[in-house]
């Protein structure tokens, strides 16, 4: 079996059984949103896929909107509920992706798929990231996730796109457990988002 159409096996497979176990977590946690923060009880952002090509990714929404008359650099920690910092300190609130996974948006492992907006920006081995799908989880989210630097991001998305194998993978999925047990990452001290990208700087 040629290695893409093995990995779209894995992500069909891997994602349809997460949904059907997850449905009725899901189901409570659209209910606890709704009672919590009304509607909508889904977040959706326009980000970059493969080749560069928009779609939209759907996660939980876990902020408030921000005020009327807000700046535009309004602060997110301001935003964020206690309800939202629990679904991201878990990874619950990414659950919703698995449905981009099984559209064929999303790779269950791949470099994470970040604001179009941020493509233009990139240099050409940077933009070497969109050679293959976006994924939930990489070598970013098991080696730091927002504690690195974008480089540092971007050097392991770009390492995971010339590395990638079946193997790979599977590594990757284990230490993604392993993080989600642990419970590492910003998410879990308090942290909310990482900086916006802003080019690479002279």
């Amino acid at each position: 079996m040629r290695p893409h159409l093995t990995k779209r096996v894995l992500d069909l497979s891997l994602s349809t059984v997460a949904l059907v176990l997850s449905l009725p977590i899901q189901a409570i946690i659209a209910l606890l949103i709704w009672a919590r923060m009304g509607t909508p009880v889904l977040f959706r952002q326009e980000r970059a896929g493969i080749g560069g090509a928009p779609f939209t990714m759907i996660k939980f929404r876990t902020m408030l909107p921000a005020p009327v008359g807000a700046s535009a650099g309004f602060d997110d920690a301001n935003r964020l509920t206690r309800l939202g910092a629990l679904l991201r300190g878990s990874s619950l609130d990414e659950l919703p992706t698995l449905f981009n996974v099984l559209k064929g948006d999303m790779s269950i492992v791949g470099p994470r798929p970040l604001p179009t907006e941020y493509s233009v920006q990139y240099t050409p081995d940077q933009r070497r990231r969109e050679e293959v799908l976006p994924g939930i989880t990489g070598l970013t989210q098991v080696g730091g996730r927002n504690t690195l630097s974008w480089a540092e991001r971007f050097d392991l998305d770009v390492r995971y796109v010339d590395s990638q194998s079946l193997k790979l993978d599977l590594s990757i999925l284990l230490k993604t457990i392993g993080v989600l047990f642990r419970r590492e990452g910003p998410a879990y001290g308090g942290g909310v988002t990482s900086a916006p990208f802003e080019g690479e700087r002279p």
